[in-house]
């Protein structure tokens, strides 16, 4: 049912508005019945929005709650309805999809600059079954027209309805989620992308490009795909690959891929694509976790024959390759394969049980000549391979550890590596003067746990323990390689491995941990704390001003601070306390949060501090604007009280400092919260957990891990000693 309030509001309908002051005024003529009629079965086809929200968000909803309601069919009219009102709208800035409910498109969403289009994390975009679109030119689920910018997709879900769509073939340009071109700051995150026939998110000559903290399952073409771009980043994304590479670029400048995990499904390629055929390409790709990609864990082709050396670069460091290459019909597998590129640095990775190579230099097959060209060189330094095994097609003879397959045209320089083990022998075509050959001896690598046994102490993810024997990685690295972020005693000399030049270097020597850089118990621990009472339930929240009814129960980073273009974060997290039950036993609390984001320098100081939530709240419901469902905060943003019990006080609890200059150093950073602890447990306050945010809240972004990380050895805790 419609109603009307014919004083105030009025009706916009798909480029019209109409005002209802002047429909009084018809209805007083004898016409008025008519046209009353005819707006009323107009309406009862066309979606309507009457009393707008006031800003700067606009709602879409499935029940009937939003300035604009949708029906579960063809749903990209009221969505492009939305889209196109803020667009002409400078007061609002937002589109926001209500969940739960599933929006069916049969057509694209076209977003215009200026715009956030984002939504709940059940409300669900979904292709039409049959769509029948065309692929030239590439029709998405999610696009643009036009040169634009400042455009962020946050949030929700994705469905590309590959099963409703099988007679349209995969990997040929139908179904994009997203696809832009010409956009610069382009912003996608927190979103679920999923069971395609394209690309996750395909863009043609963009510029500052932000791809993270999303789950892209089964695409049918690329996770993320960057064509002649510049300033891309994409991490802390999780990419299982259906046909071609999780991440990829193609003539694109100034490229960061970082943090990701990336697996495959059977049919898939590379884990990670680097293509030249011109221009100048600086590519940098680190942190990963690349695991039984179907074709090469990285694959770094150049195509445009010989070029000037100092056009390009790519530096793959500290990631690990485990089980890469399993694809049975191609040759061209391995941990990090490449040819036709200036400038490769491989170093400080780990390859277990790659197929065919953990690095090497071929073309598509073994005695092809590659691209036109010479002096391409690829450095290999202080990487550990070992368990290489032959590849599943014509495999005789494969499974080395490094192999150059050009070396007419390819160099491979071999600095301080640790090889051991593989299938059918350590080198092929490469000298290798400063290697060693000796079991690295990890600490669980079956578990995934690729850090050196230490007799001086070792890193578990938790605190440091003493092993029976030492790796022989330890201090043999490249003694040129800076070694700078490893804690003392590091024997002045880079460790070979995943964690060389980290703060997660095994260590050298006798010495106990003493650089207060290092997260640790006093001393070394080489048995178990005591058990006392166990915290058995935990939650965190993000609250976003950006997305100020958007709840994020359950993302892998807890944000704090100031974003320029962004705004502000904070945090809310509550631990269950019900297991201590005396108060005074209690003789410290300690809430650690990991430091690992930004990875650039940051240009002021960080000032962490921490509140007592004034209220209780719905992990399930809570944001920027409220504390419950339909239950708003007081302040937006959260209400608290300080120490001094002072309402929105600036005396906290607890706080710490990350320095002006500094970068993430991968540990914990501690708050002390004993006095509030013994207040809850105490009952002198209700147990609301703890609200953080950063004193000044201007340019000082921090992202810590959350509860919902995947590290488990990372996220936030709780220490509490009870006697």
């Amino acid at each position: 049912m419609i109603h009307y309030n014919i004083n105030f509001c009025s009706v916009y309908i798909k480029k019209y508005y109409i005002n209802f002051i002047q429909v009084e005024k018809m209805l007083k003529g004898k016409s008025g019945i008519i046209f009353l009629a005819g707006c009323l079965l107009f309406f009862a086809h066309v979606p309507v929005v009457l009393c707008m929200s006031s800003g700067p968000v606009v709602y879409v909803a499935g029940d009937g709650s939003g300035d604009f309601n949708c029906d579960g069919q063809d749903d990209n009219l009221q969505i492009n309805q939305a889209l196109k009102f803020v667009a002409e709208n400078s007061k609002y800035t937002t589109v926001h999809l209500k969940g739960p409910f599933t929006y069916v498109i049969d057509d694209t969403l076209l977003i215009g600059s200026n715009t956030i289009l984002e939504g709940d994390s059940d409300a669900v975009v979904k292709l039409v079954n049959h769509a029948g679109w065309a692929n030239e030119p590439m029709v998405p689920l999610i696009g643009n027209k036009g040169s634009l910018s400042n455009i962020t997709i946050r949030g929700f879900e994705i469905d590309a309805n590959h099963d409703g769509n099988t007679e349209t073939p995969v990997g040929e340009g139908y179904y994009n989620c997203i696809c832009f071109l010409h956009v610069k700051n382009l912003f996608v995150y927190d979103m679920y992308m999923h069971d395609g026939h394209g690309d996750g998110l395909r863009i043609y000559d963009c510029e500052n490009i932000q791809f993270h903290d999303n789950t892209v399952n089964l695409p049918g073409h690329d996770g993320f795909y960057a064509v002649e771009s510049r300033n891309v980043e994409a991490w802390n994304n999780r990419i299982t690959c259906r046909i071609n590479s999780g991440l990829r670029v193609w003539n694109s400048d100034n490229v960061k891929f970082h943090d990701n995990f990336i697996d495959s499904y059977p049919n898939a390629g590379p884990g990670i694509q680097i293509h030249r055929s011109s221009g100048s390409m600086d590519v940098e790709i680190y942190d990963n976790l690349i695991t039984n990609t179907y074709g090469p864990g990285i694959w770094v082709i150049g195509t445009a024959g010989a070029y000037d050396k100092s056009l390009t670069s790519c530096h793959i460091h500290h990631n690990i390759f485990s089980g890469s290459g399993t694809n049975k019909n191609i040759q061209w597998v391995g941990g990090v394969l490449g040819s036709g590129f200036h400038n490769v640095l491989v170093e400080n990775n780990v390859f277990d049980g790659v197929h065919n190579a953990a690095v090497v230099n071929m073309y598509k097959t073994d005695d092809n000549a590659g691209p036109s060209g010479k002096g391409y060189t690829t450095t290999v330094r202080n990487n550990i391979i070992v368990n290489t095994v032959p590849r599943k097609t014509k495999g005789t003879n494969t499974g080395y550890g490094v192999v150059n397959c050009l070396p007419k045209s390819h160099n491979m320089v071999l600095e301080y590596n640790c090889v051991y083990n593989n299938a059918a022998g350590n080198y092929k075509n490469v000298n290798h003067p400063t290697d060693i050959n000796a079991d690295p001896l990890f600490a669980d690598s079956k578990n995934g746990d690729y850090h050196l046994k230490s007799t001086a102490g070792r890193w578990t993810g938790s605190a440091w323990v003493k092993d029976s024997v030492s790796s022989p990685c330890i201090d043999a690295g490249n003694p040129s390689s800076d070694y700078s972020n490893e804690p003392e005693d590091n024997g002045n000399r880079i460790n070979i491995g995943r964690y060389g030049n980290t703060n997660y270097a095994s260590l050298k020597g006798a010495t106990p941990v003493t650089d207060s850089k290092i997260p640790a118990s006093p001393g070394l621990q080489t048995s178990a704390p005591t058990a006392g009472p166990q915290i058995s339930e935990m939650y965190d929240n993000r609250l976003r001003e950006k997305s100020p009814e958007y709840t994020y129960p359950s993302k892998p980073c807890l944000d704090l601070g100031n974003s320029p273009g962004v705004g502000n974060d904070r945090d809310i997290i509550w631990f269950d306390l019900s297991g201590y039950a005396d108060a005074e036993k209690i003789s410290s609390a300690v809430l650690s949060l990991y430091w690992y984001y930004p990875t650039v320098p940051k240009t002021r100081d960080t000032v962490v501090d921490l509140y007592r939530p004034a209220d209780s709240w719905d992990p399930d419901h809570v944001s920027w604007n409220k504390k419950d469902r339909g239950v708003k905060w007081k302040n937006a943003g959260g209400d608290w009280y300080d120490k001094k019990g002072a309402a929105q006080g600036k005396t906290p609890y607890a706080t710490f400092t990350i320095k002006s200059g500094t970068l993430p150093d991968f540990r914990y950073y501690e708050l002390d919260v004993t006095d509030l602890v013994k207040e809850y447990v105490s009952g002198k306050y209700e147990n609301t957990g703890f609200l953080i945010k950063t004193r000044y809240e201007n340019s000082d972004y921090v992202a810590f891990y959350s509860l919902e990380c995947d590290e488990g050895d990372f996220e936030p805790k709780l220490d509490i000693t009870y006697r």
